[in-house]
């Protein structure tokens, strides 16, 4: 629960207040618990909807545009500058510690409602309507912040690859 909560929070003492939270949570609705579904799927539930909660309720940190992050286009249509496809070299660059490591720091790149939902859907597995209702935003919304925080992330990550390769 705790590595749940530092994923989504970056502070320590924030991801121990959400798992706190969690607990409290977990407690009060333990009479909701179904006896056929997993004690520990049901908590890192609680966990996730904790941490959003944290941060919506602090909105501490100022966000970037994510304008920044995305790819630019021609004005047909076409990617400015699009790159070169991902090859085997960057199937191994990803799979060495080191380049995990970039791709985290690159989600934490950024900015915090693109992340949050980029984390909550493709990290912890949350449904659209699950990420909309813990954040208090539409499930359209969901999906155009999913999609843009993809794209800022495939550039970032392409930029890394483009600097790492011979």
């Amino acid at each position: 629960m705790l590595a749940v909560a530092r994923r989504i929070l970056h502070n320590e003492e924030d991801a121990r207040d959400a798992v706190q939270d969690a607990f409290l949570s977990a407690f009060r609705a333990l009479g909701s618990f179904r006896a056929g579904s997993r004690l520990s799927t049901w908590l890192h539930r609680i966990t996730v909807n904790a941490s959003l909660m944290r941060i919506r309720r602090a909105a501490s940190r100022p966000e970037e545009p994510i304008e920044d992050f995305l790819p630019s286009f021609l004005d047909d249509g076409h990617r400015a500058s699009p790159g070169d496809a991902w090859g085997e070299r960057a199937d191994r660059l990803l799979e060495r510690k080191e380049a995990c490591e970039g791709v985290r720091r690159a989600i934490d790149r950024l900015p915090e409602s693109y992340r949050l939902v980029l984390l909550a859907r493709d990290i912890e597995g949350l449904s659209g309507s699950e990420v909309a209702e813990a954040l208090g935003i539409s499930t359209n919304a969901v999906k155009i912040r999913l999609h843009r925080a993809r794209q800022a992330l495939r550039e970032l990550l392409d930029a890394r690859v483009r600097e790492v390769e011979p």
